[in-house]
């Protein structure tokens, strides 16, 4: 993670090599604190991140007015943890539904800035495919089933427990409120 005080510039996936010169010794900057925090949360606790302030992003493709920057945003604030769009689809929350093509372009210039944070790995094609990803297929892969695994985790948490009568003597049971069971799903839905 690089940045400064005024915000996050970049985070490197484990695929870029990173060298023991690119590490500092100094006080760490506050945005860069609340990204490790925040980048925690998302592998160990995710359902934490909903309440983590996002760090801020001090990024040239960020800071200036553009097709790609209201498409990053849109992403960051519309598609949330364990969610998947097409670019079609986020074309269409962005203001724009003829440009999934941009979308595309837009997605292409944030992995070599901030991955993970803006998430880049939610958007797919309308097919279904995971379709292309700077980190690689196999980091997006991973990432789309870590959120749709830890999002299933969670809405099983919240699920009523399952109540128990004894009906007819100790032989016979009865299983009350027992969860319908759900709809088969794809890998990572489409939103």
């Amino acid at each position: 993670i690089s940045g400064c005080e005024t915000g996050v510039h970049e985070i490197k996936l484990p695929k870029m090599r990173t060298s023991a010169a690119d590490l500092c010794e100094e006080e760490i900057p506050e945005p860069l604190q609340q990204c490790s925090a925040w980048l925690r949360a998302y592998f160990c606790e995710p359902a934490s991140t909903a309440t983590l302030p996002v760090p801020a992003f001090h990024h040239p493709l960020l800071q200036r007015d553009s097709f790609t920057r209201q498409v990053l945003w849109t992403l960051l604030n519309d598609v949330k943890f364990g969610e998947a769009v097409s670019y079609k689809q986020l074309a269409d929350l962005a203001g724009n539904s003829r440009a999934a093509r941009a979308v595309g372009g837009a997605m292409r210039s944030n992995p070599v800035s901030i991955p993970i944070l803006i998430p880049c790995h939610r958007v797919i094609r309308s097919s279904g495919d995971t379709g292309n990803y700077g980190g690689g297929q196999l980091l997006k892969e991973w990432l789309l089933s870590h959120e749709k695994l830890q999002k299933e985790k969670l809405q099983e948490e919240k699920k009523p427990a399952s109540v128990w009568l004894a009906v007819s003597g100790p032989a016979w049971h009865t299983r009350l409120c027992q969860p319908l069971p759900s709809s088969p799903s794809p890998l990572w839905g489409i939103k």
